[in-house]
């Protein structure tokens, strides 16, 4: 079955264009020219990814992909003509996948639909909410709650979590973190990873000197806790064995 894939663009030609390109690589394109169709159309046609433009008429691509980000966990791959790095950073913070400047080759587009996809399909991500002890996920709502309170999260900081916790006892290390959520160069944001982590650890009330949720393993990078590893458990010490290390200074931050 063709993937599904919606694009929120005011340029009817490209739209064009792009569903005969797709259709070479077994993707079915439908399309949209300004938000509130666009909108429409996503619960319709249930997309498997979104191309969402930035420069929309009316309501712009950061503020409709805030506004999709509060239903719905579809990957979003926005699309712009400006190359400031600035508007990247915004894009990827409001809840967007990936970046794509235009002009661009459709080819370049394509793979990078189809790295997205299968990162969703490989990762095995549950749709449907979950249970982590206190934690309460629902990717379907783009909800967390702990200890059945809401946390204000950021998109970035949900779509982190949700990463981790997809699966537990796994150690990702920080370029995984940022290839598997961005999908872009590792290194130009690499900082941010350990400061979503720090900012995400205190909305959760984590200490990172004796997590219940995260921890840092010294040299590699960030795991989530499974249920038998978490404080009190007395499966820590197996969760010590998968990294050279445990917790370092910067799980501190």
């Amino acid at each position: 079955m063709p993937a599904r894939i919606l694009l929120i663009d005011d340029d009817a030609k490209l739209g064009m264009l792009l569903r005969a390109y797709f259709s070479r690589f077994d993707l079915e394109l439908e399309s949209a020219l300004e938000g509130d169709s666009g909108l429409r159309k996503l619960a319709a046609f249930s997309p498997d990814l979104v191309i969402l433009d930035v420069m929309l008429p009316g309501r712009d691509g950061f503020e409709l992909c805030r506004e999709i980000r509060r239903f719905s966990s579809v990957p979003i791959i926005m699309l712009t003509a400006r190359g400031d790095v600035t508007d990247r950073v915004v894009g990827l913070e409001v809840g967007a996948d990936d970046y794509l400047g235009k002009p661009f080759e459709p080819r370049e587009l394509v793979a990078r639909i189809q790295t997205i996809l299968r990162r969703v399909q490989r990762l095995g991500i549950p749709a449907s909410a979950a249970d982590h002890g206190p934690l309460h996920l629902d990717p379907d709502r783009r909800e967390a709650l702990l200890d059945g309170k809401p946390l204000d999260l950021t998109a970035m900081e949900f779509n982190l979590l949700r990463l981790l916790s997809a699966e537990p006892g796994r150690v990702f290390t920080r370029d995984e973190i940022l290839a598997e959520l961005r999908g872009i160069e590792p290194n130009i944001f690499s900082r941010s990873v350990d400061i979503n982590i720090s900012r995400l650890r205190q909305k959760l009330n984590d200490d990172p000197a004796n997590p219940r949720f995260i921890r840092t393993i010294r040299g590699a990078g960030y795991v989530f806790l499974r249920a038998d590893t978490a404080p009190g458990s007395g499966g820590s010490a197996a969760l010590r064995k998968q990294g050279p290390a445990t917790e370092s200074a910067s799980a501190k931050e």
